[in-house]
C-alpha cells in the first residue's frame, strides 16, 4: 500500500525544537520527500503573559501530531518587561491552546508527550489534586485522538480516559543497545532503588538475564519537602553485591539524591562498577551533586534519554550518556500515520539480544 505524506504534519513546540528536527529529517529520508513535515505556526505573548498561538497554513483533513516537552526550563516569554520561565503547566497550556487553535479541522490530533505532564501525581491521597487524570482528560475532551508517552510513572493512569488510547512506550531496549556496547557488563545485578521500579529493573534483569536486587524506601510520613515525604532509610534487599557490576535503574530523577545514595550503598558493599540509568534526568537541584558523587565514585556512568531537556553544558561531562530516542519517536508517528501495529516498536528486542549474544 502506498503511504500518504501529503496530510502528515507535526506542530513542534518551542520547548522540543530539536528533536522535532530530527525526527523531520529522519521521516523526510523514509517517505523520500523534500518537503518538511513541521506545521508552521506563530506563539505569541502578550505583554502582561497571556498567550496566544495561530496556525499558518490549512489543516483540513490533516494528520496531526502536537510534540512538546513539558519538563523544558529553558523556553522563557516576556511579562511586565521580566524574562520569565516556562514551567510545565504553561507547557500543558500551550498545547491545549495549540488544540483550540486547529479549531476541528485536522482529520486526527495526535498529542506527544515524551514526559507525561504531572506523571508524579498520579493518584490521590486524602484532599490532593488528581492532576495527570484532570490533564489527560483535558485532552479527552478537546477531541483528541490518540496520547502519546514514555516511561509514564504509572501507567495505571491511562483509566482515567478509557475511550482513546494511550500508549506508554519505554526505552529500555534502546538503552540497552548502548550500553551494551560501550560498557563491559559481565557480573552483572540490576538494583530497584525502590519497590515502585521493581517492575523496570525485572525487565532489565530479564534482558540481561541476572538477578534482581531493590532497595527499600522507609520515609518520614510526618513530614514533607520539596512536595514529598524525605527517606530515612535506604535498606537493601538481595543478592551480594561485592563484585559485581550493579545496575540502577529508575523512571526519573529529579535531584539525584535518592539514586546517589543508593550508588554510595552499592559502593560500601563493594560493587565493582555502578552504572545509574535513568529515561529522564531532570536534574532539578543541578549537575554540581553528580559532579560530586562522581568523584566520590558513588557511580560510574549515568545512562539517560534525550526525552526531556538537558542544558548543552551539562552534556560535557564524560559521565553522562544521553541516549538519543527521536529515531523511536518518528518510527511511531511512522506507524500510528500507517495505521500499523505498534507491537514490533514496544518488544522490538532483537538488536539487544544479538548484541548480548555476541
Amino acid at each position: 500500500m502506498e503511504t500518504r505524506t501529503d496530510n502528515l504534519k507535526i506542530v513542534v513546540m518551542d520547548n522540543i525544537r530539536g528533536i522535532g528536527n530530527e525526527i523531520d529529517e529522519y521521516l523526510r529520508n523514509k517517505y523520500d520527500v523534500e518537503q518538511s513535515f513541521i506545521l508552521p505556526i506563530t506563539n505569541d505573548r502578550f505583554n502582561n503573559g497571556e498567550g496566544k498561538i495561530t496556525i499558518d497554513t490549512t489543516i483540513r483533513d490533516k494528520d496531526i501530531f502536537i510534540l512538546s516537552d513539558v519538563g523544558n526550563y529553558s523556553v522563557t516569554y516576556k511579562m511586565h518587561g521580566m524574562d520569565v520561565p516556562m514551567g510545565p503547566d504553561e507547557h500543558f497550556q500551550d498545547i491545549k491552546r495549540c488544540i483550540s487553535a486547529l479549531s476541528g479541522y485536522p482529520r486526527r490530533i495526535t498529542v506527544i508527550m515524551p514526559l507525561l505532564y504531572q506523571s508524579r501525581q498520579d493518584k490521590r491521597k486524602n484532599r490532593e489534586s488528581l492532576d495527570c487524570a484532570l490533564a489527560l482528560q483535558e485532552l479527552e475532551s478537546l477531541k483528541v485522538n490518540h496520547i502519546v508517552t514514555f516511561d509514564a510513572h504509572n501507567k495505571v493512569v491511562a483509566n482515567a480516559i478509557p475511550n482513546i488510547p494511550f500508549e506508554n512506550f519505554y526505552p529500555t531496549n534502546i538503552i540497552l543497545e548502548e550500553l551494551i556496547q560501550k560498557e563491559d557488563i559481565n557480573n552483572v545485578l540490576v538494583i530497584s532503588p525502590d519497590m515502585g521500579a521493581m517492575e523496570r529493573a525485572r525487565y532489565y534483569a530479564d534482558m540481561l538475564k541476572c538477578d534482581v536486587g531493590m532497595f527499600y524506601k522507609r520515609r518520614d510520613l510526618s513530614k514533607v519537602v520539596d512536595g514529598k515525604n524525605p527517606i530515612v532509610e535506604h535498606a537493601y534487599m538481595g543478592a551480594n553485591v561485592e563484585g559485581k557490576t550493579a545496575i540502577v535503574v529508575d523512571d526519573m530523577i529529579a535531584s539525584g539524591s535518592s539514586m546517589i545514595e543508593v550508588g554510595q550503598k552499592l559502593r560500601e558493599k563493594k560493587a565493582d562498577k555502578i552504572f545509574f540509568i535513568s529515561t529522564f534526568a531532570l536534574f532539578t537541584s543541578g549537575i554540581e551533586v553528580f559532579k560530586k558523587a562522581k568523584e566520590e565514585k558513588a557511580f560510574d556512568k549515568l545512562y539517560t534519554t534525550n526525552l526531556s531537556y538537558i542544558p548543552e553544558q551539562y552534556k560535557e561531562n564524560e559521565w553522562l550518556n544521553i541516549v538519543n530516542c527521536s529515531s523511536r519517536i518518528a518510527e511511531i508517528i511512522d506507524h500510528i500515520h500507517n495505521g500499523q501495529s505498534l507491537r514490533n516498536i514496544v518488544h522490538n528486542n532483537k538488536k539487544v539480544l544479538k548484541l548480548l549474544n555476541r
